[in-house]
């Protein structure tokens, strides 16, 4: 007869599991999302989503981690830091001739690097349970991922909205992995922003309306990643050469003192994006674009939408 699963052992195990594939945090949380859920609704009210139909259209799945796959009690939440040691942040925005592409976007795509490091700790749990039904998540689904890092202990959500963390800052990927397994799980931790206001202040378009809510239509990193049309002659001047995403909310935070930085040689900058003049990014090809950004989160926005920027950029560079 074998011998019963010892679910708190296995948490343990899981999280050093996560360790070994290379995650600087596991936690644990259950799939009860529904204090997110009046939020989630009024953001979806105001519009806040712009032209991302598709978090309108799955509404409320998205706190309802049990719809994506049925049977699943908890869900394992992940952190995998990304700064790369050459980030130049300040270099690069100082100088209006050059271009500035968010520093989680200077490497190689993180989406298929995460999904097969959580499919492979799916896999380590299944070989102690043989019944288990798992599934991974990076982006790549309707799911409340800040919430859930939230429940598990991985940090709190700062006025930017983003997942803040007090070892680590904010500059690192978030990732799930569904299991229908019932471990025990993380508790939260208390939120440590205070009074602060820097990320709210900080921001060229005013997108951050009230503290932990985002206008994305005001977002630099929507306008330049997922408005698919014309950017708004408003915000032209306040891009100044971010001509992919925007990380001044990040930056000014005081917490990101505590950035660590990253070990994955897959997230190293590549030199083509690292810093380029912007009248040179002007000047490439489809094709070269395409070669480039091979493998690159940046590919996705396409050539027009990546002259588009460059443009507004350009317009924004001294005569």
């Amino acid at each position: 007869m074998s011998q019963p699963l010892d679910l708190v052992q296995l948490a343990q195990q899981i999280k050093q599991w996560g360790t070994e594939l290379g995650f600087q945090q596991v936690g644990i949380a259950d799939t009860d999302l529904s204090a997110s859920e009046p939020k989630l609704q009024a953001w979806l009210d105001k519009q806040y989503h712009g032209e991302m139909e598709w978090m309108a259209r799955h509404g409320m799945m998205r706190a309802r981690p049990h719809e994506l796959l049925p049977g699943t009690l908890r869900v394992i939440s992940v952190r995998m830091n990304y700064l790369p040691a050459n980030a130049a942040f300040a270099r690069t925005l100082k100088d209006p001739t050059l271009g500035y592409v968010s520093r989680y976007a200077l490497g190689r795509d993180y989406h298929k690097l995460l999904r097969n490091r959580l499919k492979k700790l799916g896999e380590k749990i299944q070989e102690q349970c043989a019944s288990l039904n798992f599934r991974p998540f990076v982006d790549s689904a309707p799911i409340l991922e800040r919430p859930i890092a939230e429940k598990a202990g991985l940090g709190w959500t700062g006025k930017h909205s983003l997942i803040l963390s007090r070892d680590a800052g904010s500059f690192f990927f978030l990732g799930e992995l569904l299991i229908d397994l019932p471990l025990p799980v993380d508790s939260p931790i208390a939120e440590e922003c205070g009074r602060c206001v820097a990320c709210m202040t900080i921001c060229p378009t005013g997108a951050i309306v009230e503290p932990y809510t985002v206008d994305a239509r005001r977002c630099i990193s929507y306008l330049t990643i997922e408005l698919e049309g014309a950017i708004p002659e408003e915000f032209r001047p306040l891009i100044g050469n971010r001509i992919y995403g925007c990380d001044d909310c990040q930056l000014i935070c005081p917490w990101n003192r505590f950035s660590q930085l990253t070990d994955e040689e897959d997230f190293s900058p590549r030199k083509a994006l690292h810093a380029p003049p912007l009248v040179e990014l002007f000047a490439w090809s489809e094709a070269w674009f395409l070669k480039v950004t091979e493998g690159s989160a940046i590919r996705r926005i396409g050539h027009l939408r990546w002259l588009r920027n460059i443009a507004v950029a350009l317009g924004n560079a001294p005569g």
